[in-house]
């Protein structure tokens, strides 16, 4: 069981973090203050964070959403702290420096990014950081999808990425991460805790018509999302992408580097949807 001193949700003792933002379009979190150093996360382009003491052209912070703890490139986010008024509901899309589709792009943002819209100009609008999105890959901050499955299908061929929690590279828990919060679930970071601390456990799940779509099957170290009582979407380094295949087949091959699943379960989309889960609260 996480618990919620775990180093990878706690800042160092005595630093208290001064509010900031993501500025790039992805900001990668690493372990320590080096470029070569392990990826664990990645923030969002308008995610919020508190950020700590300051390395070589590193800072270290730990983000709004889900409490991670890594060191980012200053230079990838912003003092000033933008309250989103919109999010990216594409996939992923350009950000273009004018009002026009053959204008230079400025950032490449992906699904569930931040957005701060002051302003319109025929299908676009304008971000107050970053410049101008075509209006159809944008929506309401509280417009949210009703399918995680669904979502989850959107990155299908996605390349795997460990640490990657956008359309560009994403890992297993990322995947997850992305899939709920496009239906206003915050999931954590990693797969113990989302194990731990997400929706209730599906008692025997293996029986035939126990699983069903958007259910969540669970390794040590793993996980996926179930497309219907079958058929399994996972991104892993097998495939070195996100795919989908039966979960027969699925268990049987992760059996031999993972062992057995260690269970299923099942997150309810309106008991869960809250600005601050439980999971948060608890801490």
């Amino acid at each position: 069981m996480p618990e919620f001193d775990d180093k990878r949700l706690t800042l160092p003792e005595g630093v208290d973090g001064t509010p900031m933002q993501v500025s790039a379009g992805t900001a990668a979190i690493h372990e320590a203050p080096d470029a070569a150093s392990q990826m664990v996360t990645q923030a969002l382009h308008g995610e919020a964070l508190m950020a700590g003491q300051e390395r070589g052209g590193f800072v270290r912070v730990q983000l709004e959403r889900d409490r991670y703890v890594g060191w980012a490139l200053k230079e990838a986010v912003a003092s000033s702290v933008l309250a989103p008024t919109h999010k990216v509901s594409a996939l992923r899309t350009y950000v273009y420096s004018e009002p026009d589709l053959k204008s230079a792009p400025q950032l490449i943002v992906s699904l569930g990014s931040r957005l701060r819209i002051t302003g319109q100009e025929g299908r676009f609008l304008k971000s107050e950081r970053g410049g101008w999105l075509p209006e159809q890959h944008v929506a309401a901050l509280d417009a949210y999808e009703t399918d995680p499955a669904g979502v989850a299908e959107l990155y299908l061929h996605a390349p795997y990425l460990w640490g990657g929690c956008d359309s560009l590279g994403i890992d297993c828990t990322g995947l997850m991460r992305a899939a709920f919060l496009a239906c206003g679930i915050i999931l954590p970071r990693d797969s113990d805790m989302q194990y731990a601390w997400c929706g209730e456990a599906i008692g025997e799940w293996r029986k035939p018509g126990a699983l069903q779509r958007s259910d969540l099957v669970f390794w040590k170290g793993h996980v996926g999302i179930m497309l219907d009582g079958d058929i399994f979407l996972h991104a892993n380094a097998h495939h070195m992408a996100v795919a989908k295949e039966p979960l027969a087949g699925a268990i049987e091959r992760i059996a031999k580097i993972y062992g057995e699943p260690i269970g299923a379960r099942r997150i309810d989309l309106v008991s869960g949807k809250a600005d601050t889960p439980a999971w948060l609260k608890a801490g």
